[in-house]
């Protein structure tokens, strides 16, 4: 632990902190593989929940360090894997009949994650060649114990420390459990494929594996083998022939398409879900978390990036007002000045030369400074756009985050926000109207005559009134739920 807060540049207190209070409990921790290095092997070791933050950390070489990134890249897809014989029984199970009846071949396995690990095979019907994903045994418990600490952390944490509960600890651990639980179902995921290609059907440079409907079930999921080369392999690209400059370009502009233009976008896109195809595709699989973001959102993130791009950082504090992220009693032109002292040094500066570690810190302390609390609902957006921009430095040191989002986000500005976008949501607006226009005289008969008099019209909700016997009732329920989960857990 202490090794990793210090690779994050953790302050001096939280590091301390951890180390004092980590000690008695050390004789607790798992053993873990001991050929691994120390953080990759405790983070293994901890269990799968903990490993999706490693993978995050992987994509970040400037903030960790480029070293300990290198140990965590084994997270992404390269973990120990689970007997065969164990994934032949599951698909045999999932699928009601035989792997033999199904594939002529089958690997061991190519790949393995946190969640699943992957299978090369070959349908016997047609003879093409497929990927077959397997959950791993036991996973739904494993994530359940992850989940419950995680829990009681957060619940720790927001009675130790209250000016935390602005970053909605409890929140956001029922965000990643919502996220987790939809990643657990395989089913989930081949719709989440089929509706991404179906979005990015006419994006050229990119490459979908689409799912095989009649092979899948909660715990199995086959879809097109997808060959390339891994895009994490940035000497192999080189070697192969890849410009790397445009393929850390295209991964980011991608991203924002998705994010902007559909609101439907990949949000795992570390290095084990992505492949460079031999014509130069970037092929994207892996679809277990996907996230979504509403219109009036996506408006409100292309508004922000703009003013970020265009170096306008009184249009960047007004959105952020608007939108409710700042609370309206702190000053507008205050927070212009934390976010220029944000954005300055990025522009026209030399990118290895960007700590990215003291700017994500410095951030933090804005948003403390100006009680931003945290919207889980851009959660996953957020750390997209983090682990996406490391994906492409990795393959370009020197890109412009901004240069390359920019033509992605006049785009979608000009497409979205101006004068054809006022005139569509008019036309939508007159047609909510126009639905619900045979309901209004009978609703105006009804309330207006209360709102005259100055009443209330709206029925007023009566208030519960819990006796001692429900709490009571409450409680055995409550005991009686653990004590189950005790028993079978």
């Amino acid at each position: 632990m202490s090794v990793a807060l210090d690779a994050v540049n953790a302050p001096a207190r939280v590091r301390l902190a951890a180390r004092v209070l980590g000690w008695p409990f050390a004789w607790l921790g798992y053993r873990g593989d001991p050929s691994l290095p120390p953080v990759t092997r405790a983070i293994t070791a901890l269990g799968p929940a903990y490993i999706k933050f490693g993978q995050i950390l992987s994509t970040r070489p400037d903030v960790v360090g480029v070293e300990l990134a290198n140990q965590l890249t084994m997270l992404q897809d390269r973990l120990p894997p689970f007997p065969l014989a164990t994934a032949r029984q599951i698909i045999a199970d999932e699928l009601h009949q035989p792997v033999e009846a199904t594939f002529d071949e089958f690997s061991e396995a190519v790949a393995a994650a946190s969640i699943a690990q992957v299978h090369r095979a070959r349908r016997i019907d047609n003879g093409q060649e497929v990927a077959v994903k397997v959950l791993r045994p036991g996973i739904e418990r494993a994530f359940s114990q992850d989940i419950d600490a995680f829990h009681f952390a957060a619940s720790m944490i927001e009675t130790i420390s209250p000016s935390s509960r602005r970053l909605r600890p409890r929140d956001v651990v029922l965000h990643f459990e919502s996220v987790v639980n939809g990643e657990l179902d395989l089913r989930l995921e081949a719709a989440s494929a089929s509706k991404f290609a179906e979005n990015t059907k006419s994006d050229e440079g990119m490459r979908v594996p689409k799912p095989h409907w009649h092979l899948g079930a909660r715990r199995v999921l086959t879809c097109d083998w997808a060959e390339g080369l891994p895009l994490g392999d940035v000497e192999a690209l080189k070697a192969a022939g890849h410009d790397t400059e445009a393929l850390g370009q295209r991964i980011l502009q991608l991203f924002l398409s998705h994010a902007l233009r559909d609101g439907f976008f990949h949000a795992d896109m570390h290095q084990g879900n992505l492949k460079v195809a031999e014509n130069g595709d970037i092929i994207i699989y892996d679809f277990g978390i996907m996230g979504e973001i509403d219109e009036y959102t996506r408006r409100v993130y292309a508004e922000i990036l703009m003013g970020f791009i265009q170096r306008d950082y009184e249009r960047v504090a007004r959105v952020h007002f608007e939108a409710g992220y700042v609370p309206r009693d702190r000053d507008m032109n205050e927070f212009a000045r934390a976010l220029r002292a944000v954005g300055e040094p990025i522009f026209g500066a030399d990118a290895s030369r960007i700590s990215m570690a003291n700017l994500l810190a410095y951030l933090f302390e804005v948003t403390e400074r100006f009680g931003m609390a945290t919207r889980t609902e851009l959660i996953l957006l957020q750390r997209t756009m983090v682990v996406v921009e490391g994906v492409a430095r990795s393959l370009d040191p020197q890109i412009n985050m901004w240069q390359v989002a920019r033509p992605v986000v006049e785009s979608y500005i000009r497409d979205s926000i101006g004068p054809r976008a006022m005139a569509r949501d008019l036309v939508r607006t007159a047609g909510v109207y126009a639905r619900f226009a045979p309901l209004i005289p009978e609703f105006l008969e009804r309330r207006m005559p209360a709102l005259l008099r100055g009443e209330d019209a709206a029925p007023q909700p009566r208030k519960r009134r819990l006796d001692p016997a429900s709490l009571l009732t409450g409680a055995a329920i409550a005991l009686g739920a653990a004590l189950i989960g005790v028993w079978i857990g």
